[in-house]
């Protein structure tokens, strides 16, 4: 039964981001609308972290700061966040972002407006240490064609229904899966036959700083073209779109100022 006193359970799995939680709650404090609560779950974090989500529970009651025993990664710690999520609609956030104050406002209008489709999300601004350097560009309802070159929906700007999460058994996990949880998430519940919208304003800003590029690593690439071809089959994609597969590995073999170079444009 769906939690009466709010109506959106925001998963946050938390890691070693203490110079930057505070900043990403307080984006969440500061949203139109409010019925929400935080779920915070930590996941082994050695520097101030912990103690910053205490400290946040303490003086804000929609906060629940849960740890997990050790480093465990992001797709067990999201699913332990899941696992107290009792409220009808679960977002997304993550502990280096903002949110921009109208995003869960305009996300659950959508969904309420519209209950043939299971998620919803926005695209997203990029920004580091020089400010914002790129937008992002949403696109409507999504289509299995639009899985060739990587993941559909943006994760960390999302809002979908508790019960498809649950139906298809939230985040899977395993060592393939490092860096594509999202990912294969949304081809679990494209399959499972529900429908996926990205909306196209902006209404969250992702910090794309050096720490995020250094995260980008052969072992999240190879993940990816493996999902790749493991995931057109699931949604029924033609043998030869294959070839998309290679588009991670070759995006990995370039050399790091050009990579650099291209995502900020």
């Amino acid at each position: 039964m769906a939690n009466p006193q709010y109506r959106i359970s925001v998963l946050m799995g938390i890691y070693n981001c203490a110079s930057t939680l505070q900043e990403a709650l307080d984006s969440l404090y500061a949203q139109t609308f409010q019925d929400f609560k935080i779920i915070l779950c930590d996941d082994g974090s050695s520097d101030d972290t912990l103690k910053i989500a205490e400290e946040n529970a303490r003086l804000h009651p929609n906060v629940v700061v849960i740890k997990n025993e050790r480093n465990m990664g992001l797709n067990y710690t999201l699913n332990h966040c899941l696992e107290y999520a009792d409220t009808e609609y679960v977002a997304r956030m993550d502990g280096d972002d903002l949110s921009l104050p109208t995003r869960f406002e305009k996300e659950i209008k959508f969904l309420d407006e519209h209950p043939e489709y299971a998620v919803v999300s926005a695209p997203m601004i990029y920004f580091d240490e020089g400010g914002d350097f790129r937008r992002g560009r949403g696109k409507g309802e999504i289509n299995k064609y639009d899985f060739k070159n990587g993941t559909p929906i943006c994760h960390a700007p999302c809002m979908g229904r508790t019960a498809v999460f649950k139906q298809v058994g939230g985040y899977s996990v395993g060592e393939h899966l490092i860096r594509v949880e999202d990912y294969h998430l949304w081809f679990k519940i494209f399959s499972a036959g529900h429908k996926l919208y990205m909306l196209d304003e902006c209404l969250y800003k992702m910090r794309d700083d050096r720490n995020a590029v250094a995260r980008r690593t052969w072992k999240g690439r190879r993940n990816t073209a493996l999902l790749m071809l493991k995931g057109f089959k699931m949604i029924g994609l033609p043998w030869y779109y294959k070839v998309y597969a290679l588009r991670p590995i070759i995006t990995y073999m370039l050399p790091k100022p050009v990579y650099k170079y291209l995502h900020k444009k």
